[in-house]
């Protein structure tokens, strides 16, 4: 690999050495599909798992934990509920009644649940697109027909070939959620009964806006349709990037709405299975209190406590972690507009993940396939995200510098020639 630039730290946000995060020595310690999943010489750069080492302060804890064999079943958040409602106060201001506060074993199991309580007989749910791949996945779980509206471009947005947002020749504008479109849809025939939003947004690092959420909550209260808003990106909002919850923006518009979150993609704790799911109001709360009791049940007691430990233990480390991303995103950001052109990019604003417009570059519908074979590079194939993904993919950049500076090599032989 290249050598490290001068300004560079040596260590991941707990300290670990970017040497040790080598992707040779990560397959031979790790065991998640990240890992598994393709042979040894392809660089996994595709699933939302960072490379970092997890926070001093979680693994404490699970040893803790281990040692005291504590391992049986949850029936409830116990101190999980004061520990989230406390980031969630002092890092958005949202005020949170620990009652409102409720277990599930992950993002996807609080979505699904939520929505067998909430519309039982299922409907008709509306999904911004792209967006996260396993929504759909989910989705199959309940009765529900998925209608997809792609976001938008902000008004005004020039071509992308013309645009470089922040002096970011690589960069393209952002979109944005199509209000506009999102009305039509809730309004007519015949209608929409859920909601389902993605806080930031996923794959682009967006940041839906407070004057977007409060017309959306008044959307959703004027023509009764449910919301969940999924916010598990929301710990990683980059510096200066304000972040709205929409809870609060729900219950003062009238809109039945719950929020779900977890500390896993903030800490990269996935695998340890826990998630809250949050009433925006009490009439929201009222319907989860009679979520099955195996909801909480079957929750990790380890990933309870890991997240306990990540709200109110590892915040340091979280802001480690994002300030080292948003240095990955700058180096990147350079690599591409040096190394590959005709490839361009949403700058994310949350989150590691970057998504990457591979259109001009002749690789065809899906470039993460053609690159997996090509640069034995594993990103995120676009077209999975749903309509406006083809000819995209999605890249994690949570991992050591290094190994950004090898995927681009690899990905700028895999380019047809210009």
């Amino acid at each position: 690999m290249e050598g490290m630039s001068d300004h560079e730290d040596c260590t991941d946000p707990g300290g670990v050495p970017f040497a040790e995060l080598d992707p040779a020595l990560l397959r031979r310690e790790r065991t998640s599909l990240k890992w598994t999943r393709y042979p040894a010489g392809v660089l996994p750069l595709f699933v939302a798992e960072m490379d970092f080492a997890v926070a001093p302060a979680i693994q404490r804890t699970l040893i803790e934990r281990i040692r005291a064999s504590d391992t049986g079943y949850l029936d409830g958040p116990g101190p999980l509920a004061p520990a989230f409602a406390g980031f969630a106060r002092d890092r958005w201001g949202w005020e949170i009644p620990h009652d409102r506060i409720h277990l599930a074993t992950d993002v996807a199991t609080g979505i699904v649940e939520s929505l067998r309580r909430f519309l039982p007989r299922g409907g008709r749910l509306l999904l911004p697109t792209p967006v996260y791949p396993s929504f759909f996945e989910m989705l199959d779980e309940v009765p529900f027909e998925v209608v997809e509206v792609p976001l938008a471009r902000e008004p005004g947005a020039a071509a992308a070939d013309s645009e470089e947002p922040d002096g970011d020749p690589a960069a393209v504008p952002a979109p944005r959620l199509d209000l506009d479109a999102i009305e039509r849809a809730f309004a007519g025939e015949p209608g929409i009964d859920a909601f389902l939003l993605c806080s930031p947004h996923n794959p682009h690092g967006l940041i839906h806006s407070a004057e977007e959420l409060s017309r959306l909550a008044e959307l959703a209260a004027r023509y009764g349709v449910f919301v969940i808003s999924d916010e598990i990106h929301a710990p990683l909002t980059h510096a200066g990037e304000p972040f709205t919850p929409f809870a609060p923006l729900a219950a003062a518009a009238g809109a039945l709405a719950v929020t779900v979150t977890s500390a896993s993609k903030g800490w990269n704790i996935a695998g340890t299975k826990c998630s809250v799911i949050v009433a925006a109001d009490e009439r929201a709360n009222a319907t989860l209190r009679g979520l099955p009791p195996e909801v909480a049940c079957r929750t990790s007691i380890l990933g309870l406590h890991a997240s306990i430990a990540a709200f109110a233990e590892s915040r340091d480390w979280l802001e480690r972690a994002v300030a080292q991303i948003e240095s990955n995103e700058r180096l990147f950001g350079e690599l591409l507009r040096d190394r590959l052109p005709g490839v361009r990019r949403t700058r994310s604003r949350a989150g590691y993940l970057n998504w990457l417009d591979f259109r001009a570059a002749g690789l065809g519908e899906d470039p993460a396939r053609r690159l997996r074979d090509a640069a034995r590079v594993a990103l995120n194939s676009g077209p999975a995200f749903g309509a406006g993904g083809s000819g995209h993919a999605r890249i994690n950049l949570a991992c050591a510098p290094d190994t950004i500076r090898e995927a681009v090599r690899r990905i700028a032989t895999a380019l047809p020639e210009r």
